[in-house]
């Protein structure tokens, strides 16, 4: 633009080319275009191929392929693999289509499409769709009509063996864990609501009928209307013990089994899958004892809000409380507020969302910011290290 306006002011092409550094082509270039469209047309457009210009593949068939992919799997259509691929996908529409292309290609139209590459849930071939929407319907119905209230139930062990999560190690040098080489393990039992609310129960003897009856006892005492317990098909619960607490408390608790071959109706589950990888990754336990003591703080609290359903309990867990929103220990026999504090052992109190480390890890964060020396990072890795070696942090309820 501002070369067109030398040149409407009166200043020669050679003068404009020079001033501006490019040639005298492209100076007349300029100049036609003025002429031609005015101030729109040296507006610059976009180079290259439109999207979906020269495609191998036309509309329809990158349609068929994509709801192919989402549909069927590589060994319903003839290929090998219960997975897609991008090496399937190039097979497939070699197969359906005589085009060749490469697996680069590949990736760039399902990316168009929409897909990602992810991991893939199960789902067992034995599951009958028809008759889960049936027991989803009658439970339902069955809780409002008697004014009660929906729970789930589950029980998780985690062993002192077991490692998992990721650690930055040296490449061909695997990092190792040092833990204790005596075996034990904890177990919980918990139930949670459709609206996020959770009880809980820590024991370490084994699974059975009369810790589920232990369980009934506690639950029951915690709540002031019927509660729809759903659990799987564990013996511990078709027990003659634990039908005899049934008959004996009808207007308290009443057990619906799970659907055959449906495990992913119970959200509980998603609750066992975090405690099973976030207490190995933390713990550093030599006995039986301290394991469970460290699950409790492990536990998710209950969303802030009515409306979080028990998939989103995972993201709950940074969330901070009010001080209406309890928790059910079981193990303690009383609601207990969420909005305590974390009691050092030298006396200082810190609130329940932040821990020694962390707060450590800020002051030393600013601490660099200000004096961008490497001494920061030292100084730095040697609190962490001493904060780790403290007495662990206890919970001091009010």
């Amino acid at each position: 633009m501002r070369a067109v306006a030398a040149l409407v002011a009166g200043r020669d092409r050679e003068d404009v080319a020079a001033l501006f550094k490019v040639s005298l082509k492209a100076v007349d270039n300029w100049w036609t275009k003025w002429l031609a469209g005015g101030r729109e047309a040296l507006v610059s457009q976009p180079r290259g191929r439109r999207i979906g210009e020269h495609q191998l593949l036309g509309e329809a068939e990158q349609q068929a392929i994509r709801q192919a992919v989402l549909d069927h799997r590589p060994c319903d259509l003839g290929l090998a693999g219960q997975f897609w691929t991008r090496a399937g996908v190039r097979d497939l529409i070699t197969k359906l289509y005589r085009v060749r292309l490469t697996e680069q290609g590949v990736g760039k139209y399902l990316r168009r499409w929409g897909l990602s590459f992810q991991r893939p849930d199960k789902r067992a071939v034995e599951r009958d769709a028809e008759a889960v929407r049936v027991w989803r319907e009658e439970i339902r119905a069955t809780a409002k009509a008697q004014n009660g209230e929906v729970l789930f139930a589950d029980q998780v062990g985690v062993r002192s063996d077991q490692v998992t999560g990721r650690t930055w190690g040296e490449k061909g040098h695997t990092p190792i864990v040092r833990r204790s080489g005596n075996r034990f393990s904890v177990n919980a039992m918990s139930a949670i609501s459709t609206k996020g609310r959770m009880h809980f129960m820590v024991f370490t003897d084994t699974f059975d009928a009369d810790v589920m009856c232990r369980f009934l006892d506690r639950l029951a005492g915690h709540l002031d209307r019927k509660v729809h317990l759903v659990v799987d098909g564990h013996s511990a619960h078709r027990s003659r013990k634990v039908r005899a607490w049934l008959a004996d408390h009808p207007g308290l608790i009443e057990l619906h089994s799970l659907p055959s071959y449906s495990p992913e109706l119970n959200p509980d589950e998603l609750v066992n899958a975090d405690l099973k990888r976030s207490l190995p990754m933390h713990s550093r336990a030599r006995d039986q004892a301290q394991p469970a003591a460290e699950t409790r703080p492990v536990l998710p609290p209950p969303p802030t809000a009515a409306t979080h359903r028990p998939r989103l309990l995972r993201a709950a867990r940074t969330c901070r409380l009010t001080e209406q929103h309890y928790d059910r220990d079981l193990d303690r026999g009383t609601p207990r507020r969420r909005h305590h504090r974390l009691q050092r052992p030298d006396g200082t109190n810190r609130p329940r969302h932040c821990t020694a480390p962390d707060i450590h890890h800020r002051r030393s964060m600013v601490a660099h910011q200000r004096r961008g020396a490497a001494a920061s990072h030292i100084r730095y890795v040697r609190r962490l290290a001493d904060c780790s070696r403290r007495a662990p942090v206890v919970v001091a309820e009010k």
